[in-house]
């Protein structure tokens, strides 16, 4: 029977040699994620469930990135439960302060996920996974507590679209527009507990972190998880850091589809996600003059080094304007480290940007950047709701680091046309 890359994955970890989208199954799992924020939930029903012991130690990743350093009392007793929890059951993969990075940088980064696996993970953007040819998808703490204890969970294989991408992306056009531009065109709920899998020529002209941030917002479409095939960009980045040999699992020729959409990277353009929805989009040169108070670079979908080196190109010997607060957030410590190196640092710096040690922070209205009312920010992050990053009457608008970057220098919504 004919399947899709995510329901060989699937069937292969279900121990069945075949299933159809729709089908129950109940799936062996490689890695089980929690946070900060998710996991004191999922402990909490581990111990109501009776729970004693964890299926595996090195199958449990806990990253301390969403309140981290420790915002309030409320988020210290929440870490600290994590922190129980880690040393009671010698969790391996336990992330705090100082070696912590944002989620779902960190584990791709540390070689922790890889292609083939079946992961699952209390926060919604675990989906970011399948930009390495793994199935991974955000479920309820409730389910990562079960996933902790036995090491499975139940899923409904999913139907699949089929994205056939051609072309090579412009100068300054990067994976969040290839994504913008996707969920502008299908909504926020045009893959509603589908496979978004990423096929096609183009596929090998988009590099890892371009295809980390097209998954992380595979949710924004609604989909159950987004996917890519495994290639020599693949390859090349799990050799010497993936914890353990891979599995390369292709989509068979005559696999179903409930839709394909064609699209030629070569005909994107910068784009930007207008409040209150990711799919109220328009390309930069629809957007009219409107001005912004903050810049926040960084989060899961694009705290990665390709983020930080777009952004230091358009930052490199220029100064943030006056009315603008512009923070940059690398994922990672390894990341933040790179800056030093390259000098991005120095160049973030000098233009009048504040830099911050890795945190979810902004993103979610968490912290280091909390926006008043009437205020508007270009965020490189992956949500723009209603509040998402502060007062109810604040606006994100969604873009890339390229753009993020020269918003901060006019004070306008712009791309980086706009500084030449």
């Amino acid at each position: 029977m004919a399947m899709t890359m995510t329901q060989k994955i699937l069937a292969a970890h279900a121990g069945l040699d075949s299933v159809v989208a729709g089908q129950l199954i109940r799936a062996k799992l490689d890695m089980v994620l929690g946070n900060d924020i998710t996991t004191p939930v999922a402990v909490n029903e581990f111990e109501k469930a009776g729970f004693d012991g964890i299926f595996d130690r090195e199958k449990i990743s806990l990253v301390m990135d969403h309140f981290t350093p420790n915002k309030d009392i409320k988020a210290a007793e929440q870490c600290m439960q994590c922190r129980t929890f880690a040393k009671r059951f010698d969790v391996k993969n336990f992330y705090d302060v100082g070696r912590m990075g944002i989620e779902h940088a960190l584990l791709p980064e540390q070689g922790i996920v890889k292609a083939g696996d079946c992961i699952i993970g209390a926060d919604s953007h675990t989906c970011t996974y399948g930009a390495l040819g793994a199935f991974s998808t955000g479920v309820g703490s409730t389910d990562m507590a079960a996933g902790m204890a036995t090491g499975e969970a139940w899923f409904k294989v999913p139907e699949a679209i089929k994205f056939n991408l051609t072309g090579e992306l412009g100068e300054n056009i990067s994976g969040k527009d290839v994504i913008l531009h996707i969920i502008g065109m299908i909504g926020v709920d045009g893959a509603l507990y589908k496979s978004m899998e990423f096929t096609g020529p183009g596929v090998k002209s988009l590099s890892m972190d371009d295809r980390l941030c097209i998954a992380n917002m595979a949710i924004e479409a609604g989909a159950k998880n987004g996917i890519f095939p495994v290639d020599e960009v693949t390859i090349e980045y799990m050799t010497g850091r993936a914890q353990g040999e891979w599995k390369v699992f292709e989509a068979d020729e005559d696999a179903e589809y409930v839709e394909t959409y064609d699209i030629d990277l070569s005909a994107l353009k910068s784009t930007v996600s207008f409040p209150h929805l990711p799919e109220n989009t328009k390309t930069i040169d629809e957007v009219e003059d409107i001005d912004i108070h903050q810049v926040v670079i960084g989060s899961c979908t694009n705290g990665r080094l390709e983020d930080m080196a777009a952004a230091a190109k358009i930052l490199e010997g220029r100064t943030v304007h006056p009315d603008v607060r512009a923070i940059i957030i690398p994922g990672t410590q390894q990341v933040y480290k790179d800056c030093m190196k390259l000098g991005y640092m120095d160049t973030f710096i000098d233009a009048g940007c504040v830099v911050s040690t890795p945190t979810c922070g902004p993103c979610l209205g968490g912290h280091m950047g909390i926006l008043a009312a009437g205020e508007r920010c270009v965020a490189t992050t992956n949500r723009n709701f209603v509040g998402r990053m502060g007062h109810v009457k604040s606006e994100v608008y969604l873009a890339s680091p390229a753009v993020a970057a020269a918003s901060a220098v006019t004070g306008k919504i712009s791309g980086p046309d706009a500084l030449k």
